[in-house]
């Protein structure tokens, strides 16, 4: 019985390669300093799974950016716009200039398109492909790195995406074709990448085929088959390990089972059922392997020892110990490093913290369930096992997690605590006449770039260098000047900034019962970019107001109105690590009452416009259709819930980002937010289609520019995204906004692209003025 890891963090334990890809986006360090640092990372990452135990170690999970990108640039699939810079720069500038743009050496081109990885809070850059489309071997990373590996004394396993999920997490760039189309095209790419890894001594390689767990069509599921029988005709001594995650294989079942594969990878907590299904379907070849994903790749909670040790109990009796690996459900980069590091007990208080595993942890329970299951136990494992036997029973009877008072008001929701006094069309007049806002109003997302002066601020308060009020007046200050510069800029709907947020559910959390906190509990949402989930441990609710007292500062500098900046409760959900003792609906909706008690304290502080972000409500959508009904019933309802306790005349906002709307649009109109914000300006607002195609009949912003690059688009180009937007939306319902909030931005680039983007609007209202007048 042998041990298999998918991936391991890649950020290292203290956020080095953050530190370093920053420094040298910013001159600070060279390329070689930041490659060092990827290499070290690597092989420390390499030395822990060999000194745990694991045998079959991963390389090629290592990115410096995302692993989708990675395999854009090996295969040289290389979008035009970026001809000048592939001539004149490294592969390493080329790669982040795809990852995020450049504007520089006269050069000005913009990021590629990114969005969700499945149903993840991870973020990938999607692929772009054109009829002709070209592949080659332009870069030997995979191959360098099992190299490196094998070099530092490590066997590895490559980790590849497969031909045909790397097409289909892709876009056409043309119409006319489907990009599977491209496969053939492909599939020579590939065999030279593992002709070349087989010279260098690889016998393992894990191909991801993450698309088996969506319904698939005919002709997708044959191109997947097709796929494997070209590879396995060539390279018959390699042992693939076909590598699917997130769900249930469901009806591709039979095409997985006649694949000629040597391994099937099964994560076993997102579908548990799927053992059962191929023991008993008797399609199982004799001679193909199972990895049993038995141990939470997704989230922090100890494994419960007792029943994964019967899951494998019940695989080892079917097929025996030989034809089994034990594994995590995914790959560990959804997961924090180490528990060990989390040393402070205010923070994390050691009863919680007993019930918890992050990646480190999480690869020593393979190891031990491995020991354990076939009978090589040590003293260390039993106590292993004997420990993790106390802390499931101590978190079932533990006091911390539940409130009756919660649990009796979530059984207590009627029907009508979900719905606005009246219908949109109503709600609409009543708030142009409150609000007097001009046509194609223009506002923000909410956040305001977070210096290292702002943040060195947070961190003196929190270590109690700062008292409260030396805090809130530098606080006051920045948020004041944020107020002066939007009024100056001539922006309609002003925002405080957020200058005392960390982390747009982290700042919530730590505000409302049922939730603690780790100090290096980060993960992986894009790039640099990491955030550091909150644990919800136990029922929810909120103790006071959270946000009213920052809102109600920024109103009283200013006659123009001032958002309300929330949260929305799924975006919470799916952005914190979530208990998982009781239905993701439950804990959702408790969430959605806090929240709604936020939302009326602010409209009763004089607050006429909230926003109550929901960037997650696609994210959270089960990847097979048939479960999408019972999600989107509880998730649209709990934003109800917490946009639904105020006036006609207050307007809700809401916003989202990085997803694909067009499955989903009447569940977005079922939210009835007064107005949605959405990011469109990477796709050129091919993501608004959904919203004209529908006649969306609430009020639109599509970002008209890409906070996620350093680059400042002109007031020409933000018009001509303007222009698409209102050759397809009615002028009058719609706003003007950046794709995102600009926390991660600097001031200097955010000036100038907000003065750009006033001046695109004052464009369209002369235009628009004209048009009336003809």
């Amino acid at each position: 019985m042998k041990t298999n890891n998918l991936g391991y963090p890649r950020i290292g334990s203290n956020r080095e390669l953050k530190k370093a890809c920053e420094a040298y986006w910013a001159g600070k360090i060279t390329a070689e300093e930041l490659l060092n640092t990827g290499r070290e990372i690597r092989i420390n990452n390499w030395k822990l799974q060999s000194e745990a135990g694991i045998d079959l170690i991963p390389s090629n999970d290592f990115s410096f950016y995302d692993q989708v990108l990675d395999f854009t640039l090996t295969l040289g699939a290389i979008p035009n716009r970026y001809s000048e810079i592939a001539k004149t720069k490294s592969a390493l500038d080329l790669y982040f200039a795809m990852a995020r743009g450049s504007q520089k050496d006269e050069q000005d081109v913009v990021a590629m398109e990114m969005t969700k990885w499945f149903d993840t809070n991870y973020h990938y850059i999607v692929p772009e492909f054109t009829k002709n489309q070209e592949f080659q071997l332009f870069s030997s990373k995979i191959i360098d790195e099992f190299v490196e590996a094998k070099n530092a004394g490590f066997q590895t396993k490559p980790v590849i995406i497969s031909p045909v999920s790397y097409l289909l997490l892709g876009k056409e760039k043309q119409e006319g074709f489907h990009r599977l189309e491209l496969l053939d095209k492909l599939l020579p790419v590939y065999f030279e990448i593992i002709e070349k890894l087989e010279k260098e001594g690889a016998t393992y390689i894990q191909f991801d085929e993450p698309f088996l767990a969506l319904n698939l069509t005919d002709y997708e599921r044959k191109a997947i088959t097709y796929t494997y029988n070209e590879i396995n005709n060539r390279f018959p001594n390699i042992k693939v390990i076909l590598t699917n995650y997130f769900d249930c294989f469901g009806e591709n079942i039979e095409t997985a089972l006649a694949l000629p594969v040597h391994t099937f990878h099964l994560d076993l907590v997102r579908c548990p059922s799927q053992l059962d299904d191929i023991l008993e379907s008797g399609k199982l070849a004799n001679n193909v392997k199972l990895s049993l994903g038995v141990v939470d790749g997704r989230n922090i909670w100890k494994n419960d020892f007792k029943k994964s040790l019967a899951i494998i109990e019940k695989a080892v009796s079917a097929l025996g110990e030989n034809r089994i690996f034990i594994a995590p459900s995914c790959s560990l980069i959804h997961s924090p490093c180490d528990l060990d590091l989390e040393t402070n007990e205010e923070n994390l208080s050691s009863e919680i913290k007993q019930w918890l595993a992050f990646a480190k942890q999480k690869i020593n329970e393979v190891v031990t369930l491995r020991n354990l299951a076939s009978g090589e136990i040590t003293e260390s494992d039993q106590a292993h096992f004997q420990e993790n036997t106390i802390a499931n029973e101590n978190r079932k009877k533990s006091t911390l997690i539940h409130n009756n008072a919660v649990k009796n008001r979530v059984a207590s929701i009627t029907k009508g605590d979900d719905q606005r006094i009246n219908a949109f069309a109503i709600r609409r007049k009543k708030q142009a006449e409150a609000l007097q806002l001009p046509l194609f109003p223009t506002t923000t997302i909410g956040s305001f770039p977070q210096t290292a002066e702002v943040r060195s601020w947070r961190a003196k308060f929190k270590k109690r260098e700062l008292s409260q009020y030396e805090y809130d007046a530098l606080l006051e200050k920045e948020t004041e000047e944020t107020i002066r510069f939007q009024e100056e800029s001539g922006i309609d709907v002003l925002v405080h900034g957020e200058f005392e947020r960390n982390d747009m559910v982290e700042y919530f959390g730590e505000q409302l019962d049922g939730f603690a906190f780790t100090k290096n509990g980060w993960v992986q949402s894009y790039g640099s970019r990491c955030v550091k989930p909150p644990v919800i441990y136990g029922d929810v609710s909120r103790p006071k107001p959270m946000t009213v007292k920052w809102a109600e500062f920024a109103q009283s500098l200013t006659s123009k109105w001032v958002k309300g900046m929330l949260t929305g409760p799924v975006t919470i959900l799916q952005w914190s690590f979530v208990r998982n003792d009781q239905p993701r609906s439950e804990t959702c909706t408790q969430i959605a009452l806090a929240i709604r008690d936020e939302v009326v304290d602010l409209e009763k502080a004089g607050i006429k416009i909230i926003q109550i972000d929901e960037p997650a409500i696609r994210e959270g959508l089960p990847l097979r259709k048939e479960e999408w009904d019972n999600y989107l019933d509880w998730a649209i309802k709990a934003f109800r819930i917490s946009a639904s306790g105020v006036a006609d005349d207050t307007q809700i906002h809401t916003h989202m980002c990085y997803s694909e709307f067009n499955d989903i649009i009447q569940n977005i109109a079922d939210m009835d937010a007064d107005v949605i914000t959405i990011e469109c300006s990477r796709s050129q607002m091919e993501l608004l289609d959904a919203f004209a195609n529908f006649k969306y009949p609430n009020e639109i912003g599509p970002g008209v520019y890409d906070i996620h690059s350093p680059r400042v688009p002109s007031h020409d180009e933000m018009v001509h995204l303007l222009e698409k937007a209102a050759a397809v939306i009615p002028a009058n319902q719609l706003w003007v906004n950046p794709d995102c909030g600009l926390k991660t931005r600097h001031w200097e680039e955010t000036r100038k692209a907000l003065i750009e983007m006033v001046k695109a609007a004052q464009q369209m209202r002369v235009a628009a003025e004209k048009t009336i007048l003809a």
